[in-house]
């Protein structure tokens, strides 16, 4: 009797068994979901306070007022005329101005200068009257620089430091993932709005700040049909920031590669070039003459 009692309650020991070990499989799923969900729900707040940490701390952001940095440049044009150069590239920053130099031995193409002298923008002109495809960008979203954004955290500018004073729209945009790693996304919006999408990156862990994208469609538009209803394609465009290698420099966790990818695709044709900086000299809290941010 008791090996029958036996055989019965084998099959609903199994059968608890199988359950139990559902049941806790579930939970798994359910816990695992949670934590992914709870690295989404962070705020806007706390992801800009640990970004701010991942910088330095409150003091040492605060005393840092002004930065010089410079370096190594480099420039590959991708498409025809194709080239590169090689060169030197400065970055300065004094509150919210905002200055970003760089010149290559190269006859036909000397230089890229932007700045923003806390009143006006402007891009550099390569020849008299003609400005790159990246400086003509940056003239008709001169809020990029207006903003701080332009150099990141290599900037005094940077809005994130302080967005009080910014009256921008920031948001969390939750964790984003490419190249293989997750990043967190912030995006930006300046005031008065704009045609140009601006998202910024973070690493997942570190909460520094790697990337930053500014992208913009123009769609086709149809001509007047009194002249053969002529329509014209769609125009794209990519603005990429990357910054890499961050090590300490006078209580500042900053980045000691940049890179600046520009690609268009308009009715004129395509543009894609690329520009990497290698920073090795850093200079805080020098005077720096306000005269120096207007581009002459």
């Amino acid at each position: 009797m008791s090996r029958c009692l036996y055989q019965q309650s084998l099959p609903y020991q199994l059968s608890m068994r199988s359950k139990l070990i559902s049941t806790l499989l579930s939970s798994c799923v359910v816990l695992f979901g949670c934590t992914a969900q709870a690295k989404n729900k962070l705020t806007i707040e706390e992801v800009v306070a640990k970004h701010l940490e991942s910088i330095g701390s409150a003091q040492s952001r605060k005393t840092a007022t002004t930065r010089i940095i410079s370096g190594r440049s480099f420039v590959v044009f991708r498409t025809a005329p194709t080239g590169q150069a090689s060169g030197k590239v400065v970055l300065a920053s004094d509150g919210p101005k905002n200055l970003i130099g760089m010149s290559f031995y190269s006859p036909v193409y000397p230089r890229e200068q932007f700045s923003f002298n806390g009143n006006s923008y402007l891009s550099a002109f390569l020849t008299p009257g003609v400005r790159s495809s990246l400086g003509s960008f940056l003239m008709i979203h001169d809020f990029i620089f207006k903003h701080g954004l332009m150099g990141g955290t290599l900037s005094s500018a940077w809005p994130l430091l302080d967005l009080s004073t910014q009256k921008a729209r920031v948001e969390y945009g939750g964790l984003k993932r490419f190249k293989d790693q997750s990043f967190h996304e912030i995006k930006f919006q300046p005031r008065g709005g704009s045609e140009c999408q601006v998202s910024i990156f973070l690493d997942e862990t570190t909460f520094e700040h790697v990337r930053t994208e500014y992208s913009r469609l123009t769609p086709a538009s149809i001509g007047d049909r009194t002249y053969g209803n002529i329509t014209t394609r769609e125009s794209r465009f990519k603005l990429v920031e990357e910054f890499s290698n961050f090590k300490v420099e006078g209580g500042l966790n900053l980045p000691h590669h940049y890179r600046i990818e520009f690609f268009a695709d308009t009715q004129s044709g395509t543009f894609l070039a690329e520009w990497t900086a290698t920073l090795n000299q850093f200079s805080f809290n020098e005077p720096i003459d306000p005269a120096s941010f207007n581009i002459n």
